[in-house]
């Protein structure tokens, strides 16, 4: 199988930071280690809120990540005029409500074809790639492709909760789902509850994935691993 990208989500950096005001973690530096120990790049999902990443750090990760930057979220006026001004490699539309404290559903495309179509256009018009985070439905799938969107975003967490229930099937939705995506031409991403418990079994159940965001899981297990150490297991599991 092709080695699938690592993106890591340092969302959870940036709420320790903001726990205690001034720049301890500095998300920069955690950004620039977290590519040097191997990552294939740096996702953030800002909320209107700026509970965790603020915009200004969407500004200043442009000129520090060497990868790929990819931010996710809801695309309202503030986060469209923000992806804008920071020309990301990737966008990902995510259907967050204004007070959600973590995704938690992927878009209807079919209800929201015409909306996401002319967001996309307005992005890939200046080079900036874009993905949209679906449920494993192949009919939102259908819906996505055509949106015109470059990529989708599997939408993981029922995986991960079948998976750690030891539903040896966990995998099988998405399996379909991919590759329906496939078959449309979309790259394929996924993200959400995936951890170095239920990674591996993904990867050999999903073909042709191109990239995984993971932050949460990632991050939580670092306290105990070590930072390098999770990146350099994860890239392992996801060969």
């Amino acid at each position: 199988m092709d080695r699938t990208r690592l993106s890591v989500n340092i969302n959870k950096l940036a709420t320790l930071r903001n726990a205690r005001g001034g720049n301890m973690p500095d998300l920069l530096r955690s950004a620039r280690d977290i590519e040097a120990f191997g990552a294939d790049g740096i996702t953030i999902h800002p909320r209107p809120d700026e509970r965790h990443i603020r915009y200004q750090d969407a500004r200043d990760l442009k000129a520090v990540v060497k990868t790929e930057l990819n931010i996710e979220g809801n695309p309202i006026p503030s986060f469209i005029d923000l992806v804008m001004e920071v020309r990301p490699t990737q966008v990902t539309l995510v259907p967050d409500a204004v007070d959600a404290i973590t995704s938690n559903a992927g878009w209807d495309t079919i209800k929201h074809r015409e909306f996401l179509s002319g967001i996309i256009k307005k992005f890939q018009a200046h080079g900036i790639r874009t993905s949209i985070f679906v449920d494993p439905d192949p009919q939102m799938v259908e819906g996505a492709a055509l949106t015109g969107t470059d990529r989708v975003e599997l939408y993981t967490e029922s995986y991960a909760t079948a998976y750690a229930a030891g539903d040896k099937e966990a995998a099988k939705p998405f399996a379909l789902a991919a590759e329906k995506a496939v078959s449309l031409g979309l790259g394929l991403n996924a993200g959400h509850d995936l951890n170095l418990d239920n990674i591996a079994h993904f990867k050999q159940s999903i073909p042709h994935l191109l990239e995984v965001s993971i932050g949460h899981a990632l991050i939580c297990e670092a306290i105990y691993l070590g930072l390098e150490n999770v990146v350099n297991m994860y890239k392992y599991r996801l060969q």
